[in-house]
């Protein structure tokens, strides 16, 4: 038996995991979970970067307990964009801002102004938006910030973790890939953008590939814990480990699916043409020198807000019965577009619905199987469109979409992505970042040969399922339908 510990860490919570391989088969323990909540402080939104980490150390101790030494190594995923600034003697200068602190307000305009988007975007491959590390950085920049003003070292929120537990900085090269200050074309930094947004280049040091084994545990850390072993740059970025974690076979797309769905496909290289940044296409970077050519969809977003809102009013369902709701309400009455602006923030969803219906001229869904069902189709109207911009912008023959994540736990939804973009969906598994995580740490240590074999043995041990498209004439008139809303919100 050899244990690989996966530290996936979300914007809201996080966990410690164990993955299991014996006897050609891979199973899952979770070891540790917690919540990862941030805090408001004067000054703006921060992470509580000391408590994650402390939480880290008890799901490492937990998995030191039960597993000893079978434990070969460990690896670090989390969300992407934010960072932390060291200075010349490691230590960390403040605690990282959230990716949402309104800092980066007009930021996008300036970037404009003193570099261009479209010149970011054929150095970068990534749109110009209020949270991307650029932003946060050049608003730092311009207010003269003294942390910044002091750093020696720029590192994301996996490489700072990784830094405290094995003493090594790096910067892993997936995550580094989500700050529109990387090249997926040189696989090094930016330095055209950097330079034009004023940054100081010395605070971007060594990126290193993911699978980069970056050293023992602390000597202390160790002693903590009662064992020692490697901690692996992963896959750092928690997408990246998904779509590792997704053991797609063929031409096909991904979906990485939750709260957002993430859709696109692995290319050997990036697509940096102005179609791509117009269209809202992303070249993030892969485990094994793959671009991950990809765009964000609203997912579950709309049908979790309903669940929430409906809770408030004292009704509680479980996503069982809110598929039941939305199977047992006619199909196709009203739609709308699920990545409108008026749906982005939390709050009174099933009303945010019926408001967007009333404004379009259709039929306003009172019922709540109704709206769910309206929220529905509009989700995977929304994918079958993303679907189709990738097989033109990619010019492949996408005969296949995989999915994994929490969200394939909706098969309601599932079956409508099937149906809406007229190709079989693989789905499975549910804990692709984990997955994902964990095989590449096995590649890293020399237990399996590459990401391949590791996708073979998600297969072998972990429940897929397949959904086939049924008749799709009726989304083939949806979605003009949709078009024609669209066109007229």
């Amino acid at each position: 038996m050899k244990v690989h510990l996966a530290i996936d860490l979300g914007a809201g919570s996080g966990r410690v995991l164990a993955g299991v391989h014996e006897a050609g088969h891979l199973t899952l323990e979770e070891l540790h979970r917690f919540d990862n909540p941030g805090t408001i402080l004067p000054g703006g939104h921060f992470w509580n970067i000391l408590q994650l980490y402390r939480d880290i150390v008890v799901g490492l101790k937990a998995g030191v307990k039960k597993f000893g030494d079978s434990i070969v190594s460990a690896g670090i995923d989390t969300w992407g964009v934010d960072y932390a600034l060291l200075d010349a003697q490691g230590r960390i200068l403040g605690l990282p801002t959230q990716y949402r602190d309104p800092r980066t307000e007009g930021m996008g305009e300036k970037i404009d102004e003193l570099v261009g988007h479209d010149k970011v975007y054929a150095e970068t491959g990534i749109m110009a938006f209020f949270l991307n590390t650029s932003h946060q950085l050049l608003a730092e920049q311009l207010r003269g910030a003294v942390s910044l003003q002091h750093a020696s070292q720029f590192l994301m929120i996996p490489d700072l973790l990784a830094f405290w537990l094995t003493g090594r900085v790096a910067v892993e090269r997936t995550n580094a890939s989500t700050t529109q200050l990387f090249s997926p074309k040189t696989n090094d930094w930016a330095w055209s953008v950097i330079e034009g947004l004023g940054l100081p280049k010395q605070i971007f040091g060594e990126v290193v590939p993911p699978g980069t084994v970056l050293g023992q545990l602390r000597p202390e850390l160790a002693k903590e814990l009662g064992a020692d072993f490697p901690v692996i740059a992963t896959a750092s970025h928690d997408t990246a480990s998904a779509v590792a974690g997704i053991p797609g076979e063929g031409c096909y797309a991904f979906i990485s699916s939750g709260t957002w769905s993430i859709i696109g496909t692995e290319l050997p290289e990036p697509i940096l043409t102005e179609e791509a940044r117009k269209t809202g296409f992303a070249n993030e970077l892969g485990v094994e020198n793959t671009v991950r050519f990809l765009r964000n969809i609203s997912g579950l977003w709309l049908i979790q807000e309903c669940r929430r809102e409906w809770e408030k009013e004292g009704a509680s369902f479980d996503y069982s019965g809110l598929a039941a709701l939305a199977s047992e309400a006619p199909a196709f009455t009203s739609f709308v577009d699920a990545d409108a602006p008026e749906f982005e923030s939390p709050g009174d969803m099933p009303n945010k619905i019926r408001a967007y219906c009333r404004r379009t001229g259709q039929a306003v869904p009172e019922r709540r199987g109704t709206v769910l069902r309206v929220a529905t189709e509009s989700v995977a109207l929304k994918h079958r469109i993303r679907f189709e911009d990738l097989k033109r912008l990619t010019g492949l023959p996408l005969d296949r979409i995989h999915m994994g994540g929490g969200g394939i736990q909706n098969k309601l939804l599932t079956q409508a992505i099937a149906d809406a973009c007229g190709v079989p969906v693989h789905t499975g598994p549910i804990e692709a970042t984990a997955c994902g995580n964990i095989i590449t740490q096995m590649v890293a240590t020399g237990e399996l040969p590459d990401i391949a074999a590791g996708r073979s043995l998600i297969r072998d041990s972990l429940p897929l399922k397949l959904f086939t498209p049924g008749d799709t004439a009726p989304w083939e008139a949806a979605a003009a339908r949709l078009e024609t809303i669209q066109a007229s919100a």
